[in-house]
């Protein structure tokens, strides 16, 4: 057992880690090419899809399959909704904040548009909260019997985690952000996972008689945002081809690993 929360432990900075590397990433490029995005996001959401199929979903019907699938179908449909929610509810924290449209922050020789940052802590908040779900999902994967499945669904969100650090901070630069705060940031985005991921395992771990309905909920979560994040991002630069068969070939790579690890 101290073995397996171990495991967890480095997974769940693993995941909430590769938000913060793709941070650091993203500073040294400045620019990301939408090629690489594309490719990289692509190959991420064909794991994420394995990981949802073979690591969450599978493992839910394996023991008395004619009750669990109405369970996993359940909260399949509840991790949906609950990031759908997520999404609609979180730019109403646009209106707590109250600040001027032309009112300026100096900050040593940068000055800051409080307006646009408003608009711009409300995205990362949004990131944030996203991420706490996809946390969940990887502690929840570490819930069944075999740790192969928490691995690599942990795998698949963390290769998703780091393109999507670097394209985070874009908006954060634009707006005048040091990037000393812009990694400070980082870290808050990423510790969400972390939280969510040992959460999400002590939930399943005291709790087994909800493990097959909250298989179900992080398969939810991780498949709504494929369909509703990831595949509209990647085929609208001119790469359709490539992000597609990137999404074909990290399924398959998953699927391989799924079966020879």
């Amino acid at each position: 057992m101290v073995c397996h929360m171990e495991i967890v432990l480095i997974a769940a900075f693993g995941v909430g880690g590769a938000t913060m590397a793709g941070a650091v990433l993203g500073l040294l490029m400045k620019k990301i090419p939408d090629l690489f995005n594309d490719g990289i996001m692509g190959f991420s959401a064909g794991v994420m899809l394995a990981a949802a199929l073979f690591g969450l979903m599978v493992p839910a019907l394996e023991e008395n399959p004619g009750v669990n699938v109405w369970l996993c179908g359940l909260g399949i449909l509840a991790g949906a909704v609950f990031l759908k929610l997520a999404d609609i509810f979180t730019p109403i924290l646009h209106c707590f904040a109250g600040v001027g449209d032309k009112t300026f922050l100096d900050e040593g020789s940068a000055r800051i548009d409080l307006a646009q940052l408003d608009k711009v802590l409300v995205f990362v908040t949004a990131i944030a909260i996203h991420n706490f779900p996809e946390g969940l999902a990887a502690g929840v994967g570490f819930g069944t019997s075999d740790i192969g499945n928490g691995i690599s669904i942990a795998m698949g969100i963390a290769l998703q985690n780091i393109p999507e650090g670097m394209v985070v901070i874009a908006p954060l630069l634009r707006a005048g952000v040091s990037k000393r705060r812009v990694l400070m940031f980082s870290i808050f985005t990423g510790s969400t996972e972390i939280i969510g991921t040992l959460l999400g395992y002590m939930a399943v771990s005291f709790f087994t008689p909800v493990l097959p309905f909250a298989l179900g909920f992080a398969g939810g979560t991780i498949l709504h945002v494929i369909v509703d994040e990831m595949v509209p991002e990647i085929h609208g630069h001119g790469h359709d081809t490539l992000a597609s068969y990137s999404l074909i070939g990290g399924f398959i790579a998953m699927m391989v690993m799924w079966v020879y690890i």
